[in-house]
């Protein structure tokens, strides 16, 4: 069986491509033929490929980084790559906010697509909602900037992230370690590989992580108040409470053939992270809300004794089989994934009974996918193709409650449910074509059919009254929305030597249209749809960009640098924008209002002056502006574009980071590492800039994040002897600046006063962590 090369190393912000003592230590894995940077080999085109020759912008970060920097989710990663941001979404902690180069999805819901495709070795993670999850043994974490329409399909069109596991090795072998730090933080995690038995290897792995709360929770700071408050939650949010798990099992019949089944499970159950109110234009009905903002990082908060809590529990099994024929592989990747996810929220931040909203979701999909890699012409042709089905369930029942006995109506309630299915399949083939010996010419396609139906259900009323049901739309009520697209990619190529290679690549990516499924817009039935939701009769359409994008990739010093640089330009049309407005049970609007042209430039470099470092930075440039954007103003439709801010979009993103081995001795070795991640200040609602210039406009500055500086630092012993097994010890600081700019808002709008809550950076945490291996 031919096996696909591992990636060894990071190239990318944070590019610690082969760190001392790391990915040059591999040599089963690497390639290293002269001093300097050994060659760095990731599968993100289907195939085993030295990063420096792929004609796209990506970036990969290694196992042995991951390691290193105690990193087993992506919502830990940072600024992995220029011009990638991900965040927490609001509220939560088991939900992933991923934006790349200016393409973000901001509303979680289950009926929503993301801009970004996640991918858990080769599995599509569909949804927002519980993609931070944990994994022990990464092998490695690849990101592709730019439309991945040709491989990956309907939804990424700002980009791809692969999470790749280590698979089984067939020999005994394993670590274990224990951290600990404060907040009584404590995580355990350990990984067991087994040796072969005839023709299977298996390998188990998982972690359990367990924190304190930062937020300690108090009584009412204002006591003369207590008749209007209810009586206070005790003890904190913002801890962790997780369980994770996996099982690999790997069966070689025969040198051509492999199969290899994964299953993987995790488990989380904890507070949700602190809706921190830090603005209200008004007090609510006597409520005086407005003494408990503060704008500024808070540690406690007193809030009402409602149920607070944040509950994901996700699995999935998933079987690779993988025939050689030849030249060509033949791959089949079967899958079925399962999510139960529940959260109740308090969202004024407050001891009052303001705005308390919760979602309990149940989702699961099934993927099907057929694989061919191969060359021909005598090698002058490397070619993927393939099938690819897929169908998802996801349904949310939303109870909720507002203003408790303080506004209109005495205390609203809500009970505000929406699903769908969705059935997708596609076709798709890539080849490079050596035109001549440093000419190379790739050409791919992608083609796609998709449907989506709706069921959406709102009730309305106060507490201890019956609830009046204001729309009640059943799978089937709604005629199909149904989506074809073809999404294809020319790149032409320039390999002067090994040491440069030149690329101009245009590519067209696909964002799934669909449902609002939140929507709260209500109107009379039409002709083409019986029902009286008006949003459910238009589904929103597809988003689509064409990408236009040209880079050079270099080795200088004799393999001591590497320098990248990427730039492009994006035209972006029908883009699908979530505008939350807290009416009729905290709903959004969906509009795909805009067309817009985004650019940037990327650069990343990795530089080893000496075996004994390795220095690696990113800077990147994004500039991001509407070209239109229609928007009913008292009626009349107006192009809105020149007062409207684009979400998530930092103007400028950079990273530093330096691994020093410092020394080594028959008691070990001593490592040092350390990281720099910025990011400007960028908008995270497409608000109005100057919000006097139409009435009822949320103002974009009041949810405007001003960036953040983090830096990460650690001190690692490893290979210590003790017998036929090694120990490590390390210390580690994280946030060490004790960074506190809030990241993430929500802001409900005049319709609630103003009231505005934000969510903030973990502070800074610290501790030690020690681990054997054998």
């Amino acid at each position: 069986m031919k096996k696909l090369l591992a990636t060894t190393a990071l190239c990318g912000s944070c590019i610690f491509a082969a760190m001392p003592g790391v990915a040059l230590a591999q040599t089963n894995n690497t390639t290293n033929t002269s001093p300097g940077i050994g060659e760095i080999v990731v599968t993100a085109q289907k195939r085993a490929e030295n990063i420096q020759d792929v004609p796209i912008a990506i970036s990969a970060v290694s196992g042995d980084y991951l390691e290193s920097r105690g990193i087993t989710s992506i919502d830990s990663l940072g600024a992995i790559a220029p011009n990638v941001k991900i965040e927490r979404a609001p509220s939560n902690k088991t939900i992933s906010q991923i934006s790349i180069r200016g393409s973000v999805t901001i509303n979680p819901a289950i009926t929503w697509e993301p801009a970004v495709g996640l991918y858990l070795d080769g599995v599509y993670i569909a949804k927002a909602q519980g993609s931070i999850f944990d994994i022990a043994d990464l092998e490695r974490v690849e990101v592709l900037r730019g439309p991945q329409g040709t491989l990956y399909g309907r939804n990424a069109l700002a980009g791809a992230v692969n999470l790749v596991v280590k698979k089984p090795s067939g020999e005994l072998g394993g670590s274990a370690e224990v951290s600990y730090g404060n907040f009584d933080a404590w995580k355990g995690k350990a990984i067991l590989d087994l040796p072969s038995f005839g023709i299977f290897s298996v390998k188990l792995s998982g972690q359990i992580q367990k924190r304190d709360g930062f937020i300690k929770l108090t009584d009412n700071p204002y006591p003369e108040y207590g008749a209007l408050a209810s009586t206070p939650l005790e003890g904190r949010t913002n801890d962790i409470d997780s369980k994770s798990g996996m099982i690999q099992v790997r069966a070689e019949p025969s040198d051509t053939v492999t199969l290899d089944y994964t299953f993987d499970y995790s488990k989380f159950n904890q507070r949700p992270d602190y809706a921190q109110l830090v603005s209200v234009d008004q007090d609510f009905y006597g409520v005086p809300l407005s003494l408990y903002a503060n704008s500024k990082r808070q540690s406690t908060a007193s809030l009402d004794a409602s149920p607070l809590y944040e509950r994901s529990r996700s699995y999935g099994h998933a079987l690779t089989a993988a025939v050689d024929v030849g030249d060509v592989t033949i791959k089949s990747i079967t899958a079925y994934r399962n999510l139960k996810w529940n959260d109740r929220l308090d969202l004024d931040g407050s001891p009052f009974d303001i705005a308390y909203t919760g979602r309990d979701t149940k989702f699961h999909s099934f993927s099907q996918e057929l694989q061919a890699t191969g060359t021909a012409w005598n090698d002058r042709v490397n070619f993927v193709a393939g099938l690819f089905y897929y169908k998802e369930k996801g349904e949310t029942k939303g109870p909720q409650r507002f203003f408790g006995a303080y506004g209109p109506g005495n205390d609203a309630v809500y009970q505000s449910d929406y699903g769908s299915h969705t059935r997708a399949w596609a076709i798709y083939a890539q080849a490079d074509i050596k035109l001549a010996d440093p000419l190379k010419l790739t050409l791919g396609g992608r083609y796609t059919e998709e449907k989506k139906d709706i069921m959406r259900y709102l009730a309305t009323g106060t507490s201890g009254s019956p609830l009046v049901v204001a729309a009640d739309v059943a799978y089937g009520d709604v005629p199909d929305a149904k989506y074809k697209n073809f999404s294809p990619a020319v790149t032409l190529s320039y390999e002067a030597n090994r040491n440069f290679n030149f690329y101009a690549r245009w590519a067209r990516g696909f964002k799934s249209g669909g449902f609002n499924g939140e929507t709260g817009t209500f109107g009379a039935p039409t002709a083409q749809c019986a029902t009286p939701l008006v949003e459910l009769c238009a589904p929103y359409r597809p988003e689509k960009v064409d990408s236009y994008e040209i880079g050079a990739k270099t080795r200088l010093f004799d393999g001591k640098v590497i320098f990248n640089v990427a730039a492009f330009w994006d035209e972006h049309k029908d883009i699908q924008l979530s505008v939350f407005t807290a009416d009729n049970a905290a709903s959004s609007v969906v509009r795909n209002a805009a067309k817009a042209r985004i650019r940037g430039i990327e650069v990343e470099t990795v530089i080893r002056p000496v075996d004994a470092l390795t220095i690696n930075g990113s800077f990147a440039y994004l500039d991001a502006k509407y070209k239109s954007f229609i928007e009913a103003v008292n009626g009349v439709d107006t192009d809105v574009s020149k007062n409207r801010a684009f979400p998530h979009t930092p103007h400028y993103t950079a990273s530093l980071g330096a691994d020093l081995r410092v020394a080594e001795g028959n008691w070990g070795k001593l490592n040092l590492n350390g990281d720099l991640s910025y990011v400007s200040k960028y908008f995270t609602y497409p608000y109005a800039l100057d919000p006097n210039e139409y009435v009822g406009q949320q103002d974009a500055y009041d949810t405007q994040s001003k960036g953040r500086t983090i830096v990460n630092l650690r001190a690692n012993v490893t290979e210590i002897p003790l017998g036929n097994i090694s120990g490590e010890v390390s210390f580690w600081v994280r946030n060490l600046t004790k960074e506190d700019d809030a990241t993430n808002f929500i802001d409900f709008g005049a319709g609630f006063n103003g009231l505005t809550v934000g969510y903030f950076p973990d502070p800074r945490t610290y501790g030690m962590t020690v681990g054997v291996k054998f």
